[in-house]
């Protein structure tokens, strides 16, 4: 019996969020360009999502390019773009034959013309998609995010649109880039670092958080079935007591 067959399709995360890190690294260690490793991480990218489909997982989202990354070796940058851009049209086909419906979060505007071209097309081709949403978040920053949200709900306070006793966390998530999907139930990050890197911080208030040493392009579905097996043994309590929770 393998890790898949031992996991509980009614207690799995709704929403499965991934800081997919060690790309890089995974180069550096076989004395190969970043860019190597950049390619090998979008392979890994095609076998979470099959793996996330499979089980039933029905929001996944992947932190695939940040505001900081912005700051990276220009090569490097423009190399991810144009990976975005490939691995858009390569994987259309597989999008659609899947279900699987494809958003985006982020600074978007950011991005290059053409990758910003690309992603808009894909997004209108899944948009009526149902079997699972894949999000990518890119030109991401969650303290930008939470600032442009604070702008907003000010300038609908400025203009008499809201009060300021009205403003709850209902409010809140209606203005974040996230407000057509629910909070992150679990995060995933690789390659051994232990921090959240401004990801989805409001979104991961109640999350469980699985950290793995291996590299991303190392990550399979099998390390994704053991994350799931990890998260389906915790008790997750939300403020309440054991006691509550078993009531």
């Amino acid at each position: 019996m393998t890790s898949k067959d031992t996991i509980d399709k009614t207690k799995l995360p709704q929403h499965l969020a991934i800081i997919m890190d060690g790309n890089g690294r995974w180069a550096k260690q076989k004395g190969l360009f970043r860019s190597i490793g950049h390619e090998n991480g979008s392979k890994a990218v095609r076998e979470i999502v099959e793996g996330c489909a499979e089980i039933g997982i029905p929001f996944l989202t992947l932190y695939a390019f940040s505001t900081e990354n912005w700051n990276r070796p220009k090569l490097e940058v423009e190399l991810l773009m144009k990976l975005l851009v490939s691995s858009l049209k390569k994987e259309i086909k597989t999008l659609t034959k899947n279900d699987i419906k494809l958003n985006a979060i982020g600074n978007l505007d950011a991005l290059p013309k053409k990758a910003h071209k690309e992603l808009l097309d894909v997004i209108a081709k899944t948009k009526n998609n149902k079997r699972m949403t894949l999000t990518l978040a890119l030109s991401y920053g969650s303290r930008e995010e939470i600032t442009k949200t604070i702008k907003e709900i000010s300038l609908k306070v400025k203009n008499n649109l809201i009060s300021p006793h009205d403003i709850d966390e209902t409010v809140i998530n209606n203005h974040l880039y996230t407000q057509n999907l629910p909070d992150v139930d679990l995060l995933i990050r690789t390659s051994g670092e232990q921090r959240i890197s401004n990801f989805l911080l409001w979104q991961l208030a109640y999350a469980e958080l699985y950290f793995t040493d291996t590299l991303w392009p190392d990550y399979t579905k099998d390390h994704l079935f053991e994350a799931i097996l990890n998260y389906q043994n915790r008790e997750r309590r939300f403020g309440k007591t054991s006691e509550q929770i078993k009531e």
